[in-house]
């Protein structure tokens, strides 16, 4: 079959062919990560971290439909178990029954976290910031989640940053790196105006 497509192709020089298209493979720009830096759980427990009551602070959780309960309460169940996909799955139907609701917006993002779908996470945290109100815990859980995102595509960026981009590349590489780091510095901004301080004592 070989001689027949390659008549004039000795079989001891195929290795080194291949050798050739191996090297050529290998010279390309560094593989990016699917993820780095902290452990999905470890980014979940700081997300839900930051949405703990300051003092004084009231976590007020709305009446919601009692099938929404139960699913909701089969998703921390799976989590538990780490069926992480499964979790998603339970409240994917509650977000069904419920597309609004902020709190469960957020509880899908962190599901989307802990699959390692943080472009997902933060629409989701998105989503809810939109729906939900502007201050208080579950603000903070949104804004956590957004920054964690942001914080992901900066630690890509930086990967990026050592294939040495010459030229017009180097230039977007640093325009897209300087628009990042806004992006976390505004996020971050964003989840500390999500607590309100009290008025001044004298």
């Amino acid at each position: 079959m070989i001689h027949h497509l390659f008549p004039r192709l000795s079989l001891r020089f195929l290795p080194l062919c291949a050798g050739i298209v191996l090297l050529a493979s290998c010279s390309s720009a560094p593989t990016v990560p699917d993820w780095s830096g902290p452990e999905p759980e470890e980014v979940v427990n700081e997300i839900r971290a930051a949405g703990l009551p300051a003092a004084g602070e009231l976590d007020v959780q709305p009446l919601r439909d009692p099938m929404v309960e139960d699913l909701r309460t089969q998703a921390v169940q799976f989590e538990t178990g780490r069926r992480y996909a499964d979790a998603a799955t339970a409240l994917d139907k509650a977000l069904a029954l419920a597309p609004d609701d902020p709190a469960l917006l957020q509880e899908r993002a962190e599901a989307a976290v802990l699959q390692k779908d943080l472009r997902k996470a933060e629409a989701l945290a998105r989503r809810a910031y939109d729906l939900g109100g502007k201050v208080g815990p579950l603000c903070r859980r949104h804004w956590a989640t957004i920054r964690q995102s942001i914080a992901h595509r900066q630690r890509v960026l930086d990967v990026q940053g050592h294939s040495k981009f010459k030229g017009e590349k180097l230039a977007a590489w640093q325009q897209d790196s300087g628009r990042v780091a806004n992006e976390l510095n505004q996020a971050m901004i964003a989840q500390a105006n999500c607590t309100l301080t009290g008025p001044p004592r004298y």
